[in-house]
């Protein structure tokens, strides 16, 4: 049986990367397109950990996936309740508008 090696894991891994990271540079407006870009690029280094991880046969890069996959879901339910205030106050999710809530 052939093995899959490192590469085609690693190709995968950068083109989501630069999806996430095109995603937040291309919507600078649009608060929900960022948050949704920068969990992209987590899945992605989540990836490249698996990935070295299966190949090395050390379980370390998995343990640090589960820590990469909690922090991201806080984050998330943090930054859409975040988002969701600000759209009843603001009736927008525009990120040039967040600098109103300076105080």
């Amino acid at each position: 049986m052939n093995t899959v090696g490192v590469a085609p894991y690693m190709i995968v891994s950068a083109l989501l990367f630069a999806i996430g990271l095109f995603g937040i540079f291309a919507s600078r407006k649009n608060l929900i397109v960022i948050l949704m870009s920068i969990e992209m690029m987590l899945l992605s280094a989540n990836l490249n950990l698996i990935t070295f991880s299966s190949a090395f046969g050390n379980l370390t890069g998995q343990v640090m996936v589960m820590f990469t996959l909690t922090v991201a879901a806080a984050e998330s339910a943090i930054g859409l309740a975040i988002v969701m205030v600000y759209y009843r106050n603001r009736h927008s999710v525009e990120v040039q508008d967040t600098t109103m809530m300076k105080g």
